[in-house]
């Protein structure tokens, strides 16, 4: 009984183990759950904010609020922006005559012609590109001249048969002379009668005046045929004078005619021959100073294609007639420098100069160069804001000479190095403070 006992201990044994393995596991389990259960936070057991303290933390965030607007507002920049341009001499003790008015206009040519022929036919051919350089005279079109050679051969027939004419009147003529002159005779020795001689005479005299009317006849024949020349000669154009061609205005086998033919079919111009010797310029200058250009006065040039060339020049004369739309007179200026750049219809500024007025010194009278938008004001005189003491300006009044939207040229009041505000004029005034801008 007893080793029957012991026997199912024996038995049951291993079961026992396992299952005080498992209740160990469970008990480390248990432990670190509490473990993890002790370093949680209790959120249930904190109590929400009061009102006071919402009130606290808003009047803590205005307070930081404005005194961020304070900083900002204590470093802002302040001062009217401005840019700063410095004043550059253009004359000094020395120096050649500066700019008194400065003018744009362009290049035109004194002599130029659209060729055209003088009668209507056909272009047969055409013998000029643009670009050409012709010579006075020369061949630069052909027309048809098939019915005007027709009417030539025909005038010239007619003059031929007009002059055998007058050739057998004279024959005719010479015959009734001997006639006449034989008939006198016989009446002398009463072999003829006295009306004998009077027919002959008759015959004379028919034969004299037939003889003019065909030696007149010849003359109006000879003047057809000259007619006829000359219309064959005009279906050869040529150039009206040496130049360079600019414009070709026809193709051969189009009509070209003298004058405008309905339907757009019939060309009125063959081509355009500009004369380059005959360059000049034309500028219009605003009537409120005119007053400071006159004839032979000395002047430059500089063509909008090429604005680091400067061209000698001289006024030639002023128009004596003014555009009352645009308040202008033009002036016709000479180039003293020809040059193959220089083209007709070029954009072109011209600066008028001036012979620079002696100082008491005995030196050059100095002016200096801005740009158009630093200066305040038009005319003789105007107004600059020169910087004075790094962030503050003066007004200053100026004596102006060359004036334009570029630039403008200051004769009196500002020296070369002066550096002086750019801006808004509505805003700047004597001892404004001003903020540089890049």
């Amino acid at each position: 009984m007893t080793i029957g006992v012991i026997q199912v201990f024996y038995d049951y044994m291993p079961d026992s183990r396992e299952t005080q393995q498992r209740a160990s596991q469970h008990q480390l389990m248990d432990d670190k759950s509490a473990l993890l259960n002790q370093l949680r936070i209790d959120r249930g057991s904190e109590s929400a904010p009061s009102g006071k303290a919402w009130i606290w933390l808003t009047a803590a965030f205005v307070v930081l609020a404005a005194a961020g607007i304070a900083v900002w507002w204590t470093m802002r920049p302040n001062g009217v922006p401005v840019k700063i341009v410095t004043a550059r001499a253009i004359a000094g003790e020395g120096a050649a005559a500066g700019s008194i008015l400065d003018a744009s206009g362009y290049v035109v040519a004194r002599r130029q012609a659209t060729v055209a022929s003088k009668i209507t036919a056909k272009m047969v051919e055409l013998d000029i590109e643009e670009g050409d350089h012709v010579k006075a005279g020369q061949i630069i079109a052909k027309l048809d001249d098939t019915n005007i050679r027709a009417a030539l051969n025909q005038a010239s027939a007619q003059l031929e048969f007009a002059k055998a004419s007058l050739t057998e009147t004279e024959v005719n003529l010479t015959n009734a002379q001997r006639d006449y002159e034989r008939q006198k005779s016989l009446v002398q020795g009463h072999f003829v009668s006295q009306a004998a001689v009077d027919n002959a005479q008759t015959s004379v005299d028919a034969l004299r005046a037939q003889l003019a009317t065909q030696r007149s006849n010849v003359d109006v024949v000879a003047r057809a045929v000259s007619v006829a020349e000359r219309n064959l000669d005009d279906t050869i154009v040529r150039a009206p004078f040496s130049g360079v061609v600019t414009v070709k205005a026809a193709q051969p086998g189009e009509m070209v005619s003298p004058i405008s033919a309905g339907g757009g079919f019939t060309r009125t111009g063959i081509g355009t021959i500009v004369d380059m010797d005959s360059l000049e310029i034309q500028v219009d200058v605003n009537e409120n100073f005119i007053n400071r250009v006159r004839p032979a006065q000395q002047a430059t040039a500089r063509l909008n294609a090429y604005p680091d060339w400067q061209i000698p020049a001289h006024v030639i004369a002023v128009i004596p007639t003014a555009d009352r739309s645009k308040g202008t007179v033009t002036v016709r200026i000479a180039l003293d420098q020809k040059d193959a750049r220089i083209l007709p219809e070029m954009g072109v500024r011209v600066a008028f100069l001036d012979d620079p007025g002696p100082e008491p010194d005995g030196k050059a009278a100095a002016g200096v160069t801005l740009p158009g938008n630093a200066v305040q004001g038009s005319g003789a005189t105007g107004s600059v804001y020169v910087v004075a003491h790094g962030d503050t300006v003066e007004r200053r009044a100026v004596r102006l000479g060359a004036g334009s939207s570029d630039s403008v040229t200051v004769l009196s009041g500002l020296v070369a190095g002066e550096r002086v505000a750019v801006g808004d004029f509505n805003q700047l005034k004597d001892g404004a403070k001003i903020r540089v801008e890049q």
